[in-house]
């Protein structure tokens, strides 16, 4: 088996084209083995093979710089680097990273999860490498989905104008998790379908042939002739940006051929790489989306696994029916079609569905152009990706108290996609914004129920809720929603939990039977209901609890509320610590970080009150 001989990139250049061409079947093989037993990102990781063995082959990383965009693909990255023996720990607690990480190996040049960061840090390198007078190579592989990104293009602009010596590897695969939106991707597809490029993908050299060796070595000479195969056919010449494609990405001995002849030209080159997501194992090729996130499946007979009924899921149907009866109701969100659970909802109200692609400044302020001009829209957004528009909610939409709704999914620890993508700073980012309203559900009912009142009620308006399934909500239900009152759902006697979304659950295990511990459902953040708030805090003792970072989060706008109240009562702040959480299953990590049902006896235990057994008594 060559993979087992691998201990290093160095190693692939003692190899012959056949044996190349073994191992990224090998490699193949190890990644659907791992990830049929962990889970993981199986589609994108497949369709990369052939293009990071090439890479490995010509250039010597970690000397030259090799930057994975978002870093779904980097599995084989990862096999050829020196982690072969740790591979099967991926995205499990205290394993592997899932995307590349720059405290996990020296091949890793970049610390990713999230789209469209790869060029400007390629443009840092490439400015700090000249500074200092340093000759290594850089390569930044990022994929069409993330290039919509207008970071990307962002830097793009400034790579052009500066000319620094780099390589840019599009690799096209027409996917990020949706299929890509907008012009730019529909141009792209153009180009895969004229017939001189049919005919290059055919045999990987045909293009190669287009590229005569004389043209290489002219190019230090005459720039212009090397800035694109045709003028007409390149889309990155206002950026001043040589561009050569599109090229088969599954053509190994030909990346590698054309690889080593584009190492060493003077100035920014992009090479368009076209590939196949989920390459080799027919049912991602067949279901990339499905396949996109893969939980454990059994390689010999493969189905996308269901994770019941998701919060995902309840949104959708719940925005769904609302469309039907608000004609003004229109959805936005940056490439989350299928995660956000709005696949139905795009399908049957598609004039009112909006894919901006990976690009949420745009989802957001696209939204707040919506609202000025009288829609009323919703934008559905993961938490971690949130943090990438905070700017547009309080410049765009809260400042005017814009009538949006967020509606935020994955908030709070996510599990194995780590530090990048736990939802555990929305609470701390939003909760300081004038004018907008924070609100979290603890079901399905409680969903539909807030967000019909927000729609309703107007002002930008957040409603977060966990990762996970819940129990669906019948078709057709919506309950009243007594905005901005907490909901006591357990009475006490000495002291009240105060928990929302997932940490309610938690809190009412943790209390039992015990008549002492009174649990509420503190579902509204901001504002706080100060009423009920003053209500306890001047008779009982108070337990907070959330699945967010503690610095910020609830109850520390808890703390403050009855500071300006001039209440002191006992209280005590759970959450998550002042670092990055690892990965891992979320209620593994709730029990590490104190929030899970044991954590919060343990704190009640601190107050005197163990529940399920009698106070102590004094002396």
């Amino acid at each position: 088996m060559l993979l087992s001989r691998i201990e290093s990139p160095a190693d692939l250049k003692q190899l012959s084209e056949e044996e190349l061409e073994e191992l990224a079947a090998e490699l193949r093989e190890e990644i659907i083995k791992v990830t049929s037993s962990t889970g993981g990102h199986l589609a994108s990781s497949l369709g990369a093979v052939e293009l990071i063995v090439a890479l490995h082959r010509v250039f010597d990383s970690p000397r030259d710089r090799i930057l994975f965009d978002v870093g779904h693909q980097a599995y084989a990255h990862k096999l050829l680097t020196g982690r072969r023996d740790r591979f099967s720990t991926i995205r499990q607690q205290g394993g592997l990273s899932g995307f590349t990480k720059v405290s996990e190996s020296e091949h890793d040049a970049i610390t990713v999860g999230h789209a469209s960061t790869s060029l400007a840090n390629a443009l840092g390198m490439a400015v700090a490498r000249d500074v200092q007078g340093e000759d290594y190579k850089i390569v930044a592989v990022i994929g069409d989905g993330a290039l919509t990104g207008g970071m990307a293009l962002a830097a793009l602009n400034k790579i052009g104008e500066l000319g620094k010596d780099m390589l840019i590897i599009l690799n096209d695969n027409e996917m990020s998790i949706s299929p890509n939106v907008g012009a730019l991707a529909g141009y792209f597809k153009s180009l895969q379908v004229q017939k001189w490029v049919q005919d290059a993908e055919k045999v990987g050299k045909g293009l190669l042939e287009r590229i005569s060796p004389r043209l290489f070595e002219l190019a230090d000479r005459a720039k212009e002739a090397t800035k694109m195969i045709l003028h007409q056919e390149n889309p990155f010449y206002a950026w001043n940006l040589r561009y050569v494609g599109p090229v088969d990405g599954h053509d190994l001995k030909g990346l590698v051929y054309l690889l080593e002849r584009l190492k060493d030209l003077s100035g920014p080159t992009l090479l368009h790489v076209v590939t196949k997501k989920g390459k080799g194992y027919s049912a991602a090729e067949k279901d990339p989306t499905n396949w996109h996130g893969a939980s454990p499946f059994n390689p010999k007979a493969p189905t996308a696994k269901k994770s019941g009924h998701t919060w995902s899921q309840a949104f959708g149907a719940a925005v769904s029916e609302l469309a039907k009866r608000e004609e003004k109701l229109v959805v936005i969100t940056p490439a989350m079609r299928e995660g956000s659970g709005l696949s139905e909802y795009a399908r049957e109200f598609p004039e009112r569905f909006l894919d901006v692609g990976i690009a949420e400044d745009v989802a957001v302020t696209s939204a707040a152009g919506m609202a000025l001009a009288g829609l009323k829209p919703v934008v559905a957004i993961y938490s971690t990706f949130l943090q990438r528009a905070v700017d547009q909610v309080i410049h765009d939409v809260a400042i005017e108290k814009l009538n949006v709704v967020f509606a935020i999914d994955r908030a709070g620890l996510v599990g194995g996609d780590g530090p990048t993508h736990h939802g555990v700073f929305d609470l701390a980012l939003l909760r300081t914004v004038p004018n907008l309203q924070i609100a979290a559900p603890k079901d399905a009912l409680e969903l539909r129920a807030m967000l019909a009142a927000a729609l309703e009620q107007g002002g930008p308006v957040a409603l977060r809720w966990p990762r996970g399934a819940v129990e669906p909500a019948p078709a057709g239900a919506w309950p009243q929603c007594n905005w901005g009152r907490w909901e006591i759902v357990k009475q006490g006697s000495e002291v009240y939990l105060l928990a929302f979304g997932k940490t309610l659950a938690y809190a009412l295990e943790a209390a039992g039977s015990d008549p002492r511990v009174g649990v509420v459902n503190a579902r509204f953040i901001k504002p706080l209901d100060l009423d009920t708030l003053a209500a306890l805090a001047g008779e009982y003792r108070l337990i907070t609890v959330e699945d967010h970072q503690r610095a910020g989060g609830f109850g520390s706008a808890v703390l403050e509320a009855l500071e300006s109240l001039g209440l002191r009562p006992k209280l005590r702040i759970l959450g998550l610590p002042d670092r990055f959480s690892d990965q891992g299953k979320p209620e593994r990590l709730h029990a590490e970080a104190g929030i899970d049902a044991a954590g919060i006896r343990k704190a009640l235990a601190l107050f005197g009150v163990a529940p399920g057994l009698p106070t102590p008594r004094a002396g």
